[in-house]
């Protein structure tokens, strides 16, 4: 495999962005694979960071390179700052960012399937949500999305909100809590609609830790459309850490339905 670090201007954020990204190496003799079922197009796992992180810490904190080195698929680490993969009501427009200009600008960049069944997402924590409201929003274009430990329920920041720090934090992104709930930003809102709807749905991954303080919310959201979904839940000890994560993403990649596998 080969990591590179891309810079380039966004025309939607109006600044520049940074994502690392993570290409098959055409060489067996680092792989010991052959080279002639690697010609692409690659399918592209969108793998997003959480809260107070960036496009590097995937690579820091786990052995991802490791992990996907004998699969074809490339893995595109964007950076969003801590602005929820969200529209904000105050700021910048992240989810318009992540869900439409970044696939535009990597399917430029590199040699990457622009088909429907080659295109994944999978996040933690703060990134779990916006997998999971990409796979929710844009089911026409995302395959499969995995959360990691994911931030699903919004409306509880703003119970816990009122008494921390990041309750400005809080409304900046999302607005008011009743501008929050049943928009587009209400992963509970979003799973319902797509339950009523005839079009295309993901395959969903979800796991959490069982020591792990997003466990409730994590549950909740299962126990309300995991069965509609047909989201495959999965839990095991751990707490909202990297020991965790780092185990819990090869899971991630042997679930993704590669249709090369």
């Amino acid at each position: 495999m080969a990591l590179m670090h891309v810079d380039f201007f966004s025309d939607v954020l109006g600044i520049a962005a940074n994502m690392d990204v993570i290409v098959p190496q055409h060489s067996t003799r680092l792989i010991g694979m052959d080279t002639a079922q690697w010609d692409g197009p690659y399918p592209t796992l969108y793998l997003l960071h959480g809260l107070s992180d960036d496009h590097t810490i995937w690579q820091r904190r786990t052995s991802i390179e490791r992990y996907v080195a004998n699969l074809p698929l490339v893995v595109v680490m964007p950076t969003v700052q801590r602005g929820f993969y969200t529209d904000q009501k105050e700021g910048y427009d992240y989810f318009t960012f992540i869900s439409q200009e970044l696939p535009a600008v990597c399917e430029q960049f590199f040699h990457l399937s622009t088909a429907r069944e080659d295109r994944f997402a999978a996040g933690l924590s703060m990134g779990g949500y916006g997998a999971m409201k990409l796979g929710l929003r844009c089911p026409d274009r995302y395959a499969a999305v995995a959360s990691l430990s994911g931030a699903l329920d919004i409306e509880r920041r703003y119970q816990e909100g009122a008494k921390s720090f990041y309750a400005r934090e809080i409304k900046r992104t999302f607005g008011t809590k009743k501008q929050f709930l049943g928009s587009d930003n209400d992963l509970f809102a979003l799973a319902e609609k797509l339950t009523n709807s005839d079009g295309p749905r993901p395959k969903i991954f979800a796991c959490c830790g069982t020591e792990d303080g997003l466990l409730a919310e994590n549950r909740d959201f299962v126990e309300a459309f995991g069965e509609k979904l047909g989201i495959t839940y999965e839990e095991g000890p751990g707490v909202h850490s990297w020991e965790f994560w780092d185990a819990w993403i090869q899971r991630v990649l042997e679930w993704l339905p590669l249709r090369s596998r």
